[in-house]
């Protein structure tokens, strides 16, 4: 599968931006997606995930009541939705596959987002 982020960019705090996610190839319902996000200088940290069927997500705390993960396997798409957006939301955003079977992880390029006024 390869991975294409986009939908990044800058924003006041408080706004909101939805990233998306195009994966190619097949049987993209097979794989377990991911958003992380990498700030200057920091490591590549965790932010949100969906299962295969979208039956389940998970977010890191810090994100939790302003970012929702959403998928769309007919389209094979993932989103990120942001809202309420603060400056420590900056970083390079990161779309990620997991193949549960293999137990291999693919990344796209990412997205950059950046948060000031």
């Amino acid at each position: 599968v390869q991975l294409v982020e986009s939908g990044g960019g800058l924003v006041q705090p408080g706004g909101s931006l939805r990233l998306s996610c195009a994966a190619s190839g097949s049987r993209f319902y097979r794989y377990d997606m991911s958003w992380y996000r990498q700030a200057p200088g920091k490591e590549r940290e965790f932010v949100a995930r969906i299962s295969r069927d979208a039956g389940g997500t998970g977010y890191t705390d810090s994100v939790k009541g302003r970012f929702t993960i959403s998928r769309d396997n007919a389209r094979n798409m993932v989103y990120l939705q942001m809202n309420n957006l603060k400056v420590d939301d900056t970083a390079v955003y990161y779309c990620s596959a997991f193949d549960s079977t293999w137990a291999t992880r693919t990344w796209g390029q990412g997205t950059e987002v950046t948060v000031s006024s």
